[in-house]
């Protein structure tokens, strides 16, 4: 979210009644987050505890155990803090959070916080080698964990090099309710302001073990306050949220922007697809927290009544494509989609204030000085931004595909990195325009069009080269979804011994009587002949990470050899049509036969 001055923006309204209401949303967000670097010792746990005093008894958190007031919730933090009271935690000091979705995720953090204490959000999936790699990124001696992960904390903590102390949640819950929940008092207080660390978020990016980026309480401030000023969020809203919690947007955009503004949210440890309208409905819930593959699955999934009677008015997230936005708006007649980009290391973000279907944003006018984003062009080869004879960077035309930047500044692109100063320096390019200038990598290839609205076209690192093309799995995912019968498309690139770079692959979740040759016609009418996938497997599911991505390593792993490929498996011939794949085939593709 962009750092800002209210008194250097002036908003000019444009033409027409869809402009207005996106220069009002935008205002509403300017106005909330205006006073954060004006109050430096004003952290979010401090602005709630006041929200807390106006809302009393009213509900705050709805959980699937129990349901929370906001005088309970704020009296759970205090417990929490008074506990890293009692621990001695010091300014500064890192405690470690493994649990599953529920109130006192929200609470314990909260309170750790409020005195000072880095959490560090750990994924919940994680194996012990990979659990304790977090744990030494962050160098955490404190581990406070649900009941079913005590093993796999137990296993961890023999691959350390040092004693870690592990909190079992239910075990110290007599200890925790001994504590006041009152608020604390000035002894109790300590110094902790914008400036300092609050939460460390683990993200993959693009390669390599988790990297544990940092959050400061001044970026917990502008991501809840944004978007609770974007969506207009108030004391008559409630958020629908299933997703990790130890992800910024599950654990702080979709818990503080309601709260913060004196609404609700209902927590669910997973999706349910089937129990979701349902569910959505007997909450009464007026907000969605999406991830975009969540709603491909509901617009898949069966009729329900429920779909038609929920009081939803405004679903927020990422990753919402193209094919299915239209559908997933009409069919669940949702009032307003507010689709965003943002990443938890990123130094900046777009949103799509105007509901334009597809798009992941554009940047206002009386934004730009604030927010300085390029797309530059890529060398496929390198894995980074192409540079000229010169030696500096290229900016994309319209809809030419490149790779995001954003500079690195202090008026609206700060970049707060990694706890690792390694992981950080490679995010950053430096002498892209001009010498001595600094940018961080999004990691991620976009375009722009005329208008100067954003699409994303690929995560770099899935696309791949054929013929001497760039072909984006993204983008022929999406097309290949748009086809009759498929539910689910994921696209990698497979390695052919003889040819240079890697084939299409496409793996399909498919209905019933699914016909190849439609498939085919659909590929051929829609899809330049490189980005055509030369390799379709029929999987009954597509296994997906805990934010709904799937995962494609096991895919890649079999590629096209049906020994390894437990699914129906074809190969689209030259001129010709899709025919299955077995050990014979396998070995002619291999040895030539064809021209690919």
């Amino acid at each position: 979210m962009p750092r800002h001055s209210m008194n250097a923006i002036t908003i000019h309204n444009s033409s027409g009644p869809g402009a207005r209401s996106a220069n009002k949303d935008w205002l509403r967000a300017l106005q909330r987050t205006a006073q954060v670097e004006t109050q430096p010792d004003r952290i979010l746990p401090v602005m709630f505890d006041a929200i807390a005093a106006e809302r009393g008894a009213a509900i705050a958190v709805i959980d699937e155990r129990q349901s929370l007031s906001f005088e309970a919730f704020a009296a759970r933090a205090n417990r929490w803090s008074r506990w890293a009271l009692a621990q001695n935690l010091r300014k500064g000091g890192v405690v470690a959070l493994l649990m599953g979705n529920c109130a006192d995720y929200a609470a314990i953090w909260l309170g750790l916080t409020r005195v000072g204490v880095i959490v560090a959000l750990l994924n919940t999936n994680l194996a012990p080698s990979g659990l304790a790699h977090c744990l030494r990124a962050v160098g955490a001696r404190r581990l406070i964990a649900d009941d079913a992960f005590e093993l796999v904390c137990e296993s961890a903590a023999a691959l350390l090099e040092r004693e870690l102390q592990t909190h079992l949640a239910t075990r110290d819950e007599a200890s925790i309710a001994s504590m006041s929940g009152a608020p604390l008092t000035p002894q109790e207080r300590r110094d902790v302001s914008i400036r300092d660390r609050a939460l460390y978020i683990f993200t993959s990016g693009t390669t390599g073990l988790p990297k544990a980026a940092i959050v400061t309480h001044r970026r917990l401030l502008f991501w809840s306050l944004w978007f609770s000023g974007l969506a207009d969020m108030g004391p008559q809203d409630r958020m629908y949220d299933c997703l990790p919690m130890y992800h910024s947007v599950g654990g702080v955009v979709a818990v503080f922007g309601p709260l913060l503004a004196g609404g609700s949210i209902v927590l669910r440890r997973r999706f349910s697809a089937s129990n979701f309208w349902t569910d959505v409905e007997s909450a009464r819930c007026t907000l969605f927290q999406y991830i975009g593959e969540l709603c491909r699955y509901l617009v898949n999934a069966p009729d329900c009544e429920a779909e038609r009677s929920h009081t939803l008015r405004l679903a927020i997230g990422n990753g919402l494509r193209a094919d299915v936005w239209t559908p997933f708006a009409e069919r669940f007649r949702i009032p307003r989609i507010l689709e965003f980009y943002a990443a938890t290391e990123s130094n900046f973000s777009l949103y799509n204030v105007e509901g334009e279907p597809g798009a992941i944003g554009r940047i206002p006018s009386f934004l730009a000085s604030a927010q300085d984003i390029a797309i530059v062009r890529f060398d496929q080869r390198l894995e980074a931004p192409a540079r000229d004879d010169a030696g500096r960077c290229v900016r994309c035309g319209a809809d030419e595909v490149g790779e995001a930047i954003a500079r690195i500044n202090a008026q609206g692109g700060v970049f707060e990195g990694y706890a690792s100063r390694g992981d950080s320096e490679n995010k950053i390019l430096r002498d892209v325009f001009e010498p001595g200038d600094a940018w961080m990598r999004s990691g991620d290839l976009m375009r722009k069009d005329a208008r100067g609205f954003f699409y994303f076209a690929d995560r770099i690192g899935d696309s791949f080269r054929w013929k001497g093309e760039n072909v984006s799995s993204f983008e022929v995912a999406e097309t290949l979804a748009a086809c009759s019968g498929v539910r689910e498309a994921t696209v990698y690139g497979v390695a052919i011994p003889g040819y240079e770079g890697r084939a299409g692959m496409a793996a399909l979740v498919v209905e019933s009587g699914f016909d190849l040759a439609a498939l085919r016609r659909h590929v051929a009418a829609t899809l330049p002949a490189y980005a055509r996938p030369l390799f379709v497997r029929l999987s009954e599911t597509l296994e997906i990470t805990e934010t709904f991505k799937h995962k494609k390593q096991a895919l890649l792993a079999a590629g096209f050899d049906p020994a390894k490929v437990d699914a129906e498996l074809y190969f689209a011939v030259p001129g010709g049509p899709f025919i299955a794949v077995d050990a014979g085939l396998h070995d002619r593709i291999l040895g030539g036969d064809f021209r690919l």
